[in-house]
C-alpha cells in the first residue's frame, strides 16, 4: 500500500471518484495508484501532486528514477493502468512474465553495455509489479508460439527450465490466463510478428506494437481494429487452457 499517497487524498478532502473527475480519469485509476508499482501517466503526476499538496516525490519516490528506456515510459504508464493486457508473443517470453535470468539473458543478445543491461534487467523486473496478487493490476492473457517454450534462450538450458517452471506457476494459479499456438498449426496472423492490445478503465483501448525498428503505441481505431481482428485469429488458433497448461509442463520437463 503507498500509504503516502492515501494519507494525502484524505488529507485533502479527496475521493478517488472526486480526485478522477478533477483530472479526467476513471476513478478505478487514482484507486490503484494506491497500490505499489502504480505510478500516474507523466502527464498527470504534477497535476495530482498539486492537487493533494504533495510533492511527487513524496506520493512517489522512485518516480523520476525510471530504470526502463525513455521511449518505452508511455507504455508502462499505460501498462499500469489498464484492466486487461492482451499479449502476443511469437519469440520471446513476455516481458511481465520474464524470469531475472532469462531477462538478463535476452538484453545480453543485443549490443547494450553491462551497465545497462543491469538497468533494462531491474526495470523490466520492477514492471511485474502490477500482477501482484491483491495489487488491483490487470488481468494478463498471453498468447505464445510453442517455439517460444522450445527455443534455447542463454546458454544453460536450467534458465529455461525454470523459466518454464514460472510460466506453469502462473498457469496453474490463474493468476495469468496462458495459452499456446502449438508448432502444428499452420500459417496464423501472429506470424506478423508481437503485439499488446491494453483495456483502460474508460473502455478505451491503446496498443504496443514492436519490431525490429522501433516500437509504436497506436490509438487510432482503425489500427485498433485490424490488430483486434488478429487477436481473434491468433486465439482461435490457441490451445484451450488446460491443454495449454499440459504442453507448457511437458516443455518444463524437457529442459530438466
Amino acid at each position: 500500500m503507498n500509504h503516502a499517497f492515501v494519507a494525502a487524498l484524505a488529507a485533502a478532502g479527496h475521493t478517488a471518484e472526486s480526485l478522477a473527475d478533477r483530472i479526467g480519469v476513471h476513478p478505478k485509476t487514482v484507486a490503484r495508484w494506491a497500490n505499489p508499482g502504480h505510478v500516474p501517466q507523466s502527464r498527470h503526476r504534477a497535476t495530482v501532486a498539486d492537487l493533494l499538496a504533495k510533492d511527487v516525490d513524496t506520493l512517489w519516490p522512485d518516480a523520476d528514477r525510471r530504470r526502463e528506456p525513455v521511449w518505452f515510459r508511455p507504455w508502462v504508464d499505460l501498462e499500469r493502468e489498464a484492466v486487461t493486457l492482451r499479449s502476443f508473443e511469437l519469440a520471446w517470453v513476455p516481458g511481465l512474465l520474464q524470469t531475472e535470468a532469462y531477462a538478463r539473458a535476452t538484453l545480453a543478445d543485443g549490443m547494450l553495455a553491462a551497465e545497462a543491461i543491469d538497468e533494462f534487467t531491474e526495470a523490466r523486473l520492477d514492471r511485474q509489479a502490477i500482477l501482484a496478487p491483491g495489487g488491483g493490476g490487470p488481468l494478463l492473457v498471453a498468447v505464445l508460439d510453442e517455439g517460444v517454450l522450445r527455443r534455447r534462450v542463454g546458454d544453460d538450458s536450467a534458465l529455461m527450465a525454470t523459466q518454464l517452471a514460472r510460466l506453469v506457476g502462473h498457469a496453474e494459479a490463474g493468476t495469468v490466463q496462458l495459452h499456446i499456438v502449438p508448432a502444428d498449426a499452420p500459417s496464423y496472423p501472429g506470424l506478423d510478428g508481437p503485439f499488446t492490445i491494453a483495456d483502460m478503465p474508460d473502455g478505451s483501448r491503446v496498443a504496443h506494437v514492436d519490431s525490429a525498428a522501433q516500437a509504436q503505441i497506436l490509438d487510432q481505431p482503425s489500427d485498433l481494429v485490424n490488430l483486434e481482428r488478429r487477436w481473434e485469429r491468433i486465439r482461435g488458433e490457441a490451445l484451450p487452457r488446460g491443454r495449454s497448461l499440459a504442453l507448457l509442463r511437458e516443455a518444463a520437463a524437457a529442459w530438466t
